[in-house]
């Protein structure tokens, strides 16, 4: 908060005169992500018009909600996603085509630019157009829109119901899986475990030297320095959460079998997401470091529309999604 200070005092940081809406582009080598950064709705997150698809914890929650409180502005968009949509279109086409007001590329060969849309006709355009849009989703972010709208209860003013974000087209996201590490195996040898995996599985021994799962139902896993595809027995599920592949792996082996009971505190699993090649994946397994790695499929963005239009929730590092946005691009004061 002090530097914040600091660097509008010396006109580091400087406040639009008028009320605005930002385009926001990045490019990496790649992809190339084009949308809206503005203010969403805490009520419209409430009323579930913007749905989410994770579960939050209170702890991380109230962490969030008192840095808001101390800085009293956001710096990091949440991200958004909609279905197309032909007016918003329009407006990115007409201003993308035009220089951008800001421009830079950072360390890691990205591409930002962003461009100021203050003309009151245009404004309006957004709006509506967002206005008739049903359903807007949380791609990433969940925690920080949980803490906005703990922060709207204690703060009661217009700034503070609402939440900055980037709003983007769902058809340009970019979801990638997170893969898993279990470091022990609760007591059992490689091939004690192979044996109880294929009580629930149809396992077959892969001779490639980097197996990746890209059949229905499928993961594959490392073991023993041997790759195997595992395709689940069970295909009937009762509800859209249930048949992902994540809860299908911790309801058939790392609950039972390695007795991971809830992964967001289990210190016997890892995650690391799926822009890490498996062949790191492989070296951390053949070091000793980790026992055994399951590799997953990215899950599609209308299975992750139907966990959150069923109001469920998915397992924790389900998906990794880009873009991932830089801190401090654009700030929303909330005070």
């Amino acid at each position: 908060k002090k530097k914040f200070k600091q660097f509008t005092n010396n006109g580091i940081l400087k406040k639009d005169i008028l009320a605005s809406y930002y385009i926001y582009q990045k490019k990496t080598q790649l992809n190339t992500f084009t949308g809206i950064i503005g203010a969403s709705s805490v009520e419209d997150y409430l009323n579930n018009k913007i749905k989410k698809h994770e579960q939050t914890l209170t702890k991380r929650e109230k962490m969030f909600c008192d840095y808001l409180e101390t800085t009293n502005f956001n710096a990091d968009p949440v991200l958004l996603s909609h279905r197309p949509n032909k007016d918003i279109k329009e407006i990115l086409e007409k201003y993308t085509s035009t220089r951008s007001e800001y421009e830079f590329t950072t360390t890691n060969k990205s591409l930002h630019k962003l461009w100021i849309v203050n003309n009151p006709n245009d404004i309006q355009v957004i709006t509506n157009a967002f206005h008739k849009i049903e359903n807007i989703y949380i791609a990433d972010g969940h925690h920080r829109c949980a803490s906005s709208a703990l922060l709207s209860k204690n703060i009661n003013s217009e700034l503070s119901s609402y939440f900055m974000s980037y709003l983007i087209e769902e058809n340009q996201l970019n979801i990638l899986n997170f893969n898993r590490l279990v470091k022990h195996l609760n007591g059992l040898t490689a091939k004690q475990l192979l044996k109880k995996i294929k009580n629930n599985y149809n396992v077959v021994h892969k001779k490639e030297s980097i197996y990746s799962p890209n059949l229905k139902d499928e993961i594959s896993m490392y073991l023993d320095g041997k790759w195997y595809s595992l395709i689940a027995s069970k295909t009937k599920y009762s509800s859209p959460s249930e048949s992902l592949d994540p809860s299908v792996l911790s309801k058939n082996i790392l609950n039972p079998i390695l007795k991971i009971v809830d992964e967001r505190t289990d210190k016997n699993i890892s995650f690391l997401e799926g822009t890490t090649p498996l062949s790191t994946l492989k070296e951390k397994v053949d070091s000793g470091e980790y026992s055994v790695a399951f590799i997953l499929k990215p899950i599609p963005m209308d299975l992750i529309k139907k966990v959150a239009d069923n109001n469920e929730t998915m397992p924790p590092k389900s998906t990794y999604v880009e873009p991932k946005l830089r801190s401090g691009l654009t700030i929303y004061p909330i005070a």
